[in-house]
């Protein structure tokens, strides 16, 4: 489910260009995010821009059956009350034009529950869809406009190695 997590990083870090899962890591959920990437028009030092407000988004399992969603945060929500948010600390562009990066995430400390509790890693990759557009925030008249872009990403689960 490619939602284009917000890329919110720790002042003075760069999230890496590596999107690998720490070794050890192992996977223990993988599901396929649907919906859309929300955007808005915002004032920026260049002019407007369009700045992502969050995914609103299904995950779905092997079998196409909705197990969840994925929401700002970015949160991800299983049926089951599992519950995790996610911190990107790598990305990596898409191979498809106009699709969200692919992206490793760490699991924010505390806020993994149920199910997800022990997820340290989401990666997001198999990205279609979902890039912000390149037009229609370009004058202040367009400040506050929101835009839906759908998009539909691979998301994988990752339970860190136990020491």
């Amino acid at each position: 489910m490619g939602f284009v997590v917000s890329a919110q990083v720790i002042v003075g870090q760069q999230p890496s260009t590596s999107i690998d899962v720490p070794e050890g890591a192992h996977s223990v959920l993988q599901a396929r995010g649907e919906g859309v990437q929300v955007y808005s028009c915002n004032a920026a030092p260049s002019g407007q821009k369009w700045t992502l407000k969050g995914p609103d988004a299904k995950l779905l399992d092997s079998s196409g059956q909705v197990i969840g969603t994925h929401f700002a945060g970015p949160t991800w929500k299983l049926n089951d009350g599992g519950q995790v948010q996610g911190e990107a600390i790598g990305n990596k562009a898409s191979p498809e034009a106009g699709a969200v990066p692919w992206l490793l995430l760490r699991a924010k400390p505390g806020t993994g529950t149920g199910s997800l509790a022990g997820v340290g890693y989401i990666r997001r990759t198999e990205t279609h869809g979902g890039a912000a557009p390149g037009t229609g925030c370009d004058a202040a008249s367009d400040a506050g406009k929101t835009v839906q872009i759908p998009y539909s990403a691979t998301y994988t689960f990752y339970e860190a190695k136990k020491e």
